[in-house]
């Protein structure tokens, strides 16, 4: 069975200026910048991914895509393929497994509640579906319910139930799931990728890393790496990007609006999000500065220049 260690991006999806449709050219160039940067994966169609707003040849098309172009560059690729219907669940992890992805992340069904015995069965269909490796994504804060710890322990006598996405913030629950079964843990929350470390976790799915690629990766080689000194120290120096990007609004409407300071736009986000206001780029612009990303000079020039009057010419 494949391994999952290290930083995997949850990559965002570029859309045209105006929403309408996928920027393929964009979203080549962002998994070329991941593979660049280092990191050991890519997440596709994933909640960073907009996967709610994507419609299925969409899906299937951004799949498509990170398999072909993040394989070619060496990165693992893990598929989005949740969903609050048992059914779809199937179907989208099926997909990923036609297309060649390494694994499928399956979020808990949101909306709908189910209890922990319908979590069981619903994660339980979905393995016994295809012979794809299953990352569960346990995000409570989305998804109205979270995976007990005993719940997380029988999903993982299934061999194809391998690894967890912990975005549950809560550093009891991942030590609990250690306690009760050896599947993989892998921080969902940026701002807690080394806590989580001291609790058994082998790496995060990351936001910030789309900024950052190689500064994440190496916080994970140097806790893996039992160099806990040097991980406290990059640690410190993400912290404020993670913890100060991620509470401005939901995500990914900051880190969208922070990748068009840094130049790399990625297009609209899509309804119902909307974008970053200005007072909130104004605080992103900030912390960006501040990480050393960006000079506040070179951001002046540019608001500058957009607000002067263009000449028409008949």
């Amino acid at each position: 069975m494949i391994e999952f260690r290290g930083c995997y991006t949850a990559i965002v999806t570029p859309f045209t200026s105006d929403g309408i449709a996928v920027d393929e050219t964009r979203l080549a160039e962002q998994i070329a910048f991941q593979a660049d940067g280092g990191v050991r994966g890519i997440v596709a169609c994933g909640t960073t991914g907009e996967s709610p707003t994507l419609e299925e040849d969409e899906h299937r098309l951004v799949v498509e895509t990170a398999v072909e172009l993040g394989k070619k560059r060496g990165l693992q690729v893990i598929a989005g393929a949740g969903s609050n219907c048992t059914r779809h669940a199937v179907a989208l992890q099926k997909l990923a497994f036609e297309v060649g992805a390494d694994a499928g992340l399956q979020v808990s069904p949101y909306y709908n509640k189910p209890s922990q015995e319908g979590l069981y069965r619903h994660f339980m269909t979905v393995a016994d579906s295809c012979p794809l490796p299953v990352m569960l994504y346990n995000i409570p804060g989305r998804c109205g319910v979270a995976i007990n710890p005993d719940t997380v322990a029988r999903l993982a006598t299934h061999p194809n139930i391998v690894a967890i996405k912990e975005a549950t913030g809560s550093m009891d629950s991942a030590s609990e799931i250690r306690q009760r079964c050896g599947i993989t843990i892998l921080s969902g929350d940026d701002s807690l990728t080394l806590s989580f470390a001291g609790c058994g976790s082998a790496g995060v799915v990351s936001v910030v890393s789309n900024l950052v690629p190689a500064r994440v990766q190496a916080l994970c080689d140097a806790f893996l790496g039992d160099r806990f000194g040097e991980a406290q120290e990059i640690h410190r120096g993400l912290f404020p990007l993670a913890k100060g990007l991620l509470s401005l609004d939901v995500n990914p409407v900051p880190l969208k609006a922070a990748m068009r300071l840094l130049g790399r736009d990625s297009g609209a986000v899509r309804l119902p999000l909307a974008e970053a206001s200005k007072e909130t780029v104004a605080k992103i612009t900030e912390i960006l500065a501040n990480s050393g990303l960006l000079k506040l000079e070179a951001v002046a020039v540019e608001t500058k220049q957009a607000a002067q009057p263009q000449t028409v010419r008949a």
